[in-house]
């Protein structure tokens, strides 16, 4: 079986962006959560069997509590922010396996998941459904993968070595030197994308890089400046890569088996429809549960 962990954060924003927006239920914008859940349906058409949706209830989380410059909620359109438990009512309704975060973030909760039941004996492909550079931190070999499914582009490990320049394990580090603005993690002066692949595809890790860059045995442009800028920030470098680090230790309650999809349960996906103006999601679901 594949397991298709789907990040509900992302697929909101996506669809708020990228959908037409509708006015429905006492005047409030549904366009998003429309747009959501027929990309769900569509999924659940494609043969998807094991499903989980995670959504982020709440923007801060406990990386906030490390660092002041953590990613928040302020400047979300309102809009965006009060379709949040809408998709997840609707999510839930769809009969899916659905994490709403508070202390973690979404992509803990697909991580934690993905390491949960990658080595399981029936569990043939863990599919991660997002573009989100962090969560490429799990992808290993074909057996978990990153599915951008607007582009249609899968990154697995050659993948993500081809797109980064480095491999999985080290794109926390990645993120850290790098910097990565959505987050709020600033990065390192001077680590730029290319000179940053080029260090840990040889050393890995930011602990692992030699202090003095003239034990350096790779050909690098500007390595005085970048050593001494690492050397520099060695101690945010350190705190950067827990914030780009995705946690393990979810207390997801779920099995395997409860991430069978069973069908939509059709009174809560009628009364949900008649919240958001849109009976024709009706018609678009192919298996009710008994």
């Amino acid at each position: 079986m594949k397991i298709h962990l789907i990040d509900g954060t992302y697929e909101l924003f996506r669809q708020y962006f990228g959908a037409p927006d509708a006015m429905a239920f006492k005047g409030k914008d549904v366009g998003a959560t429309r747009g959501l859940m027929r990309t769900l349906l569509k999924l659940l058409r494609e043969d998807a069997t094991h499903v989980a949706v995670a959504f982020d209830q709440v923007i801060e989380s406990f990386r906030n509590e490390l660092f002041d410059g953590y990613k928040t909620g302020e400047g979300m359109p309102a809009e965006l922010w009060e379709q949040f438990p809408l998709a997840e009512e609707g999510s839930e309704a769809l009969g899916l396996v659905t994490w709403k975060m508070v202390e973690f973030e979404a992509d803990d909760a697909l991580s934690t998941a993905a390491a949960r039941w990658r080595d399981h004996k029936d569990v043939e492909q863990v599919v991660i459904g997002t573009p989100d550079k962090d969560l490429g931190q799990c992808v290993r070999g074909d057996d978990v993968v990153l599915l951008d499914r607007r582009r249609k582009i899968v990154l697995n490990e050659a993948g993500i070595k081809e797109k980064f320049g480095v491999l999985p394990a080290s794109i926390a580090d990645y993120l850290a030197l790098v910097g990565d603005a959505a987050d709020g993690i600033p990065g390192v002066p001077r680590w730029g994308a290319k000179s940053t692949a080029t260090v840990l595809s040889r050393y890995g890790h930011i602990e692992q890089i030699p202090q003095d860059p003239d034990t350096w045995d790779i050909k690098v442009r500007g390595k005085a400046g970048l050593s001494k800028s690492l050397e520099a920030e060695r101690e945010n470098a350190a705190l950067y890569k827990t914030l780009a680090t995705l946690r393990l230790d979810v207390p997801l309650k779920e099995t395997l088996e409860d991430l069978e999809w069973k069908g939509a349960d059709k009174e809560k996906m009628s009364a949900f429809c008649a919240k958001i103006g849109d009976s024709s999601l009706m018609e678009r679901v192919h298996l009710w549960k008994p």
